[in-house]
Formats: C-alpha cells, sequence, structure tokens
C-alpha cells in the first residue's frame, strides 16, 4: 500500500492510497463468501454455489461494492496512520480504480485538526487567590445545613409564601382556550424556585388552602412551543397544601446530630477546616483554568466548525445525564425552561469553542515540550478507575482496549501533562 497526503486548505487535505491488487483479490474472496450465503441458484444449497458459475451468472462486479467495504475501512486506517494525520471528521471519498486484477486506487478529502501556533505559554503570571476562610463564610455553610435538616411541616392556615413547598392543580388558557401541557393535578411546586414560567410563582404567594385564582403571565418570547411563545395566558390555580420548612436550632443539640462532635463550638472550628481545605483546591483549579487560558489566547489557530459541533453534542449529553440524575428529562426541561435544543445549543457554544480551543493548544504544547506518556502513567490511571468504578484494572484495560479508548485515555493523560506544565512553569503575583 501506498499513501500520500496533501494539504489543500488550513484543515483540509486530500489523501491518496493506492492498494495492491492481492489485497484486493482477497477482499473479493470475502466479499463472495459472505455474498454466496444469500443468492439462489437453481441446482445448488444457498452457500454452495460454486465460484465460477457465481461470477458467470452475476457477474464479478456484483462482488465489488461489498468488497469495497471490506477493504476500505482497514486500508484507510492504516493510510491515516502512516502519513500521520488526526481526522476530525468522516472523510469524503473518490474510488477511481477497482477491478478483479487491478489495484485499488481511492482520494479522501480529510478534514484534519486546525495548524496551532503557539504564543507565550512559559512563565504566565496568575495571582493566587486567598484561601482563607472568614466567619460569614462559615455561618453561611451552617445555615445551609440548618436548611438541608429542616422539617416540611403542614401549615394548616395563613396565606403561601416564597419558600413554601405547595400543592397545586392548574391549568392554562390562551384566549380562553385551554392549550396542550398546561394542566396538572396536585403538582408539588416550591415558591421561588424558578420551576415556572417568570411571574406564577410570585403570583401563588399570598393564596390561602382551597382558595382558587386566575394568575395572568406571559411566556418568554424564546419559548419552545411556537403558539404560546411571547403570548399572554390565565392560568387558572387552586392552592390544596402548603408545607413549610421548620428550621432546626443552631445549638449543641444540633452539632450532635449532624456531625461527630459534642459542641456547636468544636463543629464551627472543623467546617472552617474544611471549608478552607475546599477553598484552597478550588483556588487551585481557578488558577490552573487562568494559566491554560492565558496559553490559549496567546495562541494562534482557527477552531473548525465540526470540533465545536462535537464537543456541543458531548455537552448536551453530559447534560442530559445530569438532569437524569435529578429525575428530569431534556423534554421536561425544555418545558419549564422556554428554551428548545437550538437555544440551549446556543448557550453551549462559547464554552464549547473554547474548550476546543484549549485542547489544541495544550496538545501542541504536549508535542513542543515532548511531553509522553508511559506506561506506568497509564497503568496508574487505569488503578485510579479501578478503584472509582470498583472493577479490576486489567478489566477495564481489556474493555478499553476492545473499544478503542485507550488512545483516547493516551490523550487525555498527555493533555493533563501539559498543564501540569504550564502550572510549574508559571509565575505567581
Amino acid at each position: 500500500m501506498t499513501a500520500n497526503w496533501e494539504k489543500i486548505e488550513k484543515n483540509l487535505g486530500v489523501l491518496e492510497v493506492e492498494v495492491d491488487a492481492e489485497q484486493v483479490t482477497l477482499a473479493l474472496d470475502k466479499a463472495f463468501r459472505k455474498v454466496v450465503q444469500k443468492v439462489n441458484v437453481p441446482g445448488f444449497r444457498k452457500g454452495k454455489v460454486p465460484r465460477a458459475i457465481f461470477e458467470a451468472r452475476f457477474g464479478v462486479e456484483s462482488l465489488y461494492q461489498d468488497a469495497i467495504d471490506i477493504l476500505l475501512p482497514e486500508v484507510y486506517t492504516k493510510a491515516i496512520d502512516e502519513v500521520g494525520i488526526e481526522p476530525i471528521d468522516r472523510p469524503d471519498i473518490d474510488v477511481e480504480q477497482f477491478a478483479k486484477g487491478q489495484s485499488f486506487k481511492f482520494k479522501a478529502k480529510v478534514p484534519v485538526k486546525p495548524e496551532v501556533k503557539l504564543g507565550e505559554y512559559k512563565g504566565v503570571v496568575v495571582p493566587v487567590e486567598s484561601a482563607e476562610v472568614t466567619e460569614e463564610e462559615v455561618n453561611a455553610e451552617l445555615e445551609r445545613l440548618q436548611q438541608r435538616h429542616a422539617e416540611l411541616v403542614v401549615v394548616d392556615e395563613g396565606p403561601a409564601q416564597l419558600g413554601d413547598f405547595t400543592s397545586i392543580d392548574f391549568e392554562g388558557f390562551l384566549d380562553g382556550v385551554p392549550f396542550e401541557g398546561g394542566k396538572g393535578e396536585k403538582h408539588s411546586l416550591e415558591l421561588g424556585s424558578g420551576s415556572f414560567i417568570p411571574g406564577f410563582e410570585d403570583q401563588v404567594v399570598g393564596l390561602n388552602i382551597a382558595e382558587e385564582k386566575d394568575i395572568d403571565v406571559t411566556f418568554p418570547e424564546n419559548y419552545q412551543a411556537e403558539n404560546l411563545a411571547g403570548k399572554a395566558v390565565v392560568f387558572k390555580v387552586k392552592l390544596h397544601e402548603i408545607k413549610r420548612k421548620n428550621l432546626p436550632t443552631l445549638d449543641d443539640e444540633f452539632a450532635k446530630d449532624v456531625s461527630e462532635f459534642d459542641t456547636l463550638d468544636e463543629f464551627k472550628a472543623d467546617l472552617s477546616n474544611k471549608l478552607g481545605e475546599r477553598k484552597t483546591k478550588d483556588a487551585e483549579a481557578a488558577r490552573e483554568t487562568a494559566i491554560v487560558d492565558k496559553a490559549a489566547e496567546a495562541a494562534e489557530l482557527e477552531v473548525p466548525e465540526v470540533m465545536i459541533e462535537t464537543e456541543i453534542g458531548a455537552m448536551l449529553k453530559d447534560f442530559e445525564n445530569r438532569l437524569r440524575q435529578q429525575g428530569m428529562t431534556l423534554d421536561l426541561y425544555y418545558q419549564f425552561s422556554g428554551q428548545d435544543e437550538a437555544a440551549l445549543k446556543g448557550q453551549m457554544r462559547g464554552d464549547a469553542e473554547k474548550r476546543v480551543r484549549s485542547n489544541l493548544v495544550l496538545e501542541e504544547i504536549a508535542k513542543a515540550e515532548n511531553l509522553e506518556v508511559s506506561e506506568e502513567d497509564v497503568n496508574e490511571e487505569l488503578d485510579n478507575l479501578s478503584k472509582l468504578y470498583n472493577r479490576p484494572a486489567d478489566e477495564l484495560r481489556g474493555i478499553f482496549s476492545a473499544n478503542g479508548y485507550l488512545d483516547n485515555l493516551n490523550a487525555d493523560l498527555k493533555v493533563r501533562k501539559a498543564v501540569k506544565f504550564l502550572v510549574e512553569n508559571s509565575k505567581s503575583e
């Protein structure tokens, strides 16, 4: 096999490949063994038709497409490895020659990673954030714990307040006609949570149990349902139940209930230490991000659109998984937020482009500094993943290898090494 690569644009090139006739013959043999299982020829059982009779009846050309499908993926993979390119999207392939007894020739237009011209990345100056813990921060953490351990108590009388957990019936009307998706019974709603469209929850505040009210609201202009976007509607609402948080007293008994300490002062001291550790880690992470951002901003490159779209897809999938863990779906999120997929992707676009840019720059820094991933690095990472997923490291290696993920793991580890290099070679104000 011979392979030649020629760049024709900034991140697009042509890969020319020629495969010898012997490999074409082998591919045709495989194609025949596959196709012969499906053809019917009088006088022969399925799968038992001799090759010569098959070709006389159907022509050897009937095997060409299957043979190409068999041969092309393997040859293309070898070719990109041979010329040392990194495709970022599917190639546009043009088969120039394929026939029995001849070589296989094809051209492929291949989008590849863009060239990165590094700027200044050593000695980046980034300030160190303070990890000092204030009394106000300790008290705020105590209040969060107090809220978390509050008891929900049914309120028998009095109006609903912000922060209350309510049970309501509602039905929405547009120009006096009920609209689809606008009805709910005994629906749980925390007032002030922002779960409903703007203005709805504020108007539930003040309702008494069993009281009914017409609530006037206007859907956002970018609401996913076009028939409702920007429209003024009326919701008929009935309040069934109010539950309110009963906060525990912050005293020694509270400390005993929620911790291993006997006094509130001891508990606060422990909270202060833990907050300090958390702030230190957060400060280190923020400084690391700032250093990478500066190195990325100093570089010159054009981020390909296909890489941005791929990253947005990954971010959307991750967002959907996090919603699922909270018992919500994307469709419900779109309904409550008034967004659609296009709007959500639009919000993600800036971060996606920034992530891709940073990764491309970090990969280039790893090349420039000859940062390599050793087998020991891979084994250490597999050991860490083994503890995380409670599965043997050898089993994880087998899974990664079988699914082609080892290269991704290596690439990820190399990027981490580049980040570590930047941090170690940075300066503090």
